[in-house]
């Protein structure tokens, strides 16, 4: 990929290497607060079907609205973040966050909930791509897996604490609107990461010489599609991978419950080793992916661990903390390699559509597949063959796995070859 000219600003020096890692936990602490109000919904499955009388597809629909406006939405927010820069974007979209958290909480209502997880979803997706962006021009060089696997740790620590709260927040879940009143509280979290890294950029960019949003002067539609075929294999596996991973999280605790006779606290735990795997080990993937190259290769092995876990947690009576942690590698694996690897292919000027586009292409898969596996569950749950539900689920899932790793597999054969972009080349040279 064409370096941006470092010409630009000649008399500026390079930001200190404490200053851009300080700005890295301000903007992830905003990930941080998204990652719970998303994660939020699954631990409170059961109380919101006990209570409210939700079925499975209902709960689904809370998670499939949060990506269904992002089919159309996080593309135009690529653009504003091209236009208008990382630190307003990010304000603007953690706002929405905090919003979306606040209309959920409000009322029982099952449309009114729904439009609540909407604007939240609004905000949410477009933040992660301005988050993603920002790291992307502020560590792009031989830092920059690494970067990404730190920011990612911090908003799953996010996940961690949400999926555990029926642990730490156990006495709240006596009723279903008190565990979504804390939502609020992180929504709050969120937007106070986006003021201070609104800080730390305005500080910065008189003093420092770091990375620029798109100069263009207007949006050119058409370049959507010359980023490459290199760059759609990682959008493919972006949404074959995704849609195994997080429709399985929307239904992961009432599963263990139902299917494997947890407690509510126990499942949430094994939900969230996804999340302490991926805490520990995606900033390391990402460091060895820095020092070795070969991610596409990285991101075949961990596409294909995830195709046998859904089937051992389906058909056999194999301790659940085995599959999950398999499934926890590849969690770990493949996001932190994968979305720095877009930053090889596209230019920069164009990198907030880019990973707009990935991200928009995944929620169609997580739409999609939230309201699939909810139906699935709940077809299943009433077939006399099936009739514990979950297993028609977990095969979907499981071919998920597999579709990842073609991809995955094809990204590899293209990265090998003479249409190449250093995805598999070495970036930090091992002393």
């Amino acid at each position: 990929m064409d370096s941006t000219p470092t010409t630009a600003f000649p008399t500026k020096p390079q930001p200190p290497a404490a200053f851009r890692w300080t700005v890295l936990v301000l903007i992830s602490l905003a990930m941080f607060g998204n990652y719970y109000i998303y994660d939020a919904i699954s631990p409170l499955a059961d109380v919101l079907s006990r209570q409210l009388g939700f079925t499975d597809s209902d709960i689904g629909l809370l998670q499939a609205i949060y990506s269904i406006p992002n089919v159309f939405m996080v593309l135009l927010g690529g653009f504003i973040i091209d236009r208008l820069g990382t630190k307003r974007s990010t304000m603007i979209f953690a706002v929405l966050c905090l919003v979306g958290a606040a209309i959920t909480a409000a009322t029982p209502t099952l449309w009114i909930m729904a439009t609540g997880r909407l604007v939240f979803g609004l905000g949410a997706e477009s933040l992660i791509v301005a988050v993603t962006t920002a790291i992307a021009k502020w560590f792009r060089g031989k830092e920059l897996s690494f970067a990404f696997g730190l920011n990612l740790t911090i908003a799953r620590l996010g996940s961690f604490v949400a999926l555990n709260s029926p642990s730490w927040a156990e006495k709240y879940f006596v009723n279903w609107q008190w565990p979504l009143f804390i939502t609020v509280a992180f929504g709050v979290i969120c937007v106070a990461g986006a003021v201070l890294y609104w800080i730390m950029e305005a500080q910065a960019v008189g003093k420092y010489q770091i990375g620029q949003p798109g100069a263009t002067d207007k949006i050119v539609f058409r370049d959507i599609f010359n980023f490459g075929r290199s760059y759609w294999f990682i959008v493919a596996l972006c949404v074959t991978f995704y849609s195994g991973i997080f429709p399985f999280q929307t239904f992961a605790v009432k599963f263990f419950m139902d299917a494997h006779g947890a407690s509510r606290q126990l499942g949430g735990f094994l939900s969230s080793m996804l999340t302490v795997f991926a805490m520990i080990a995606t900033p390391l993937f990402g460091l060895l992916a820095d020092r070795v190259g070969r991610r596409a290769q990285l991101m075949m092995y961990g596409s294909l661990l995830l195709i046998p876990v859904y089937l051992i947690m389906a058909y056999t009576h194999v301790s659940l903390y085995v599959p999950m942690a398999m499934m926890g590698i590849a969690f770990s694996m493949i996001p932190g390699i994968m979305w720095p690897s877009v930053a090889y292919i596209v230019d920069e000027s164009k990198l907030g559509t880019a990973y707009g586009l990935m991200t928009m292409v995944q929620n169609i898969g997580l739409a999609g597949f939230n309201l699939v596996v909810g139906w699935a569950n709940d077809v299943s749950a009433a077939s006399a063959v099936n009739p514990g539900g979950y297993t028609m689920g977990m095969w979907i899932f499981s071919s998920l796995g597999f579709f990842a790793f073609a991809f995955a597999w094809l990204l590899r054969r293209r990265e090998t070859g003479p249409s190449s972009h250093g995805l598999e080349t070495i970036t930090i040279k091992a002393h």
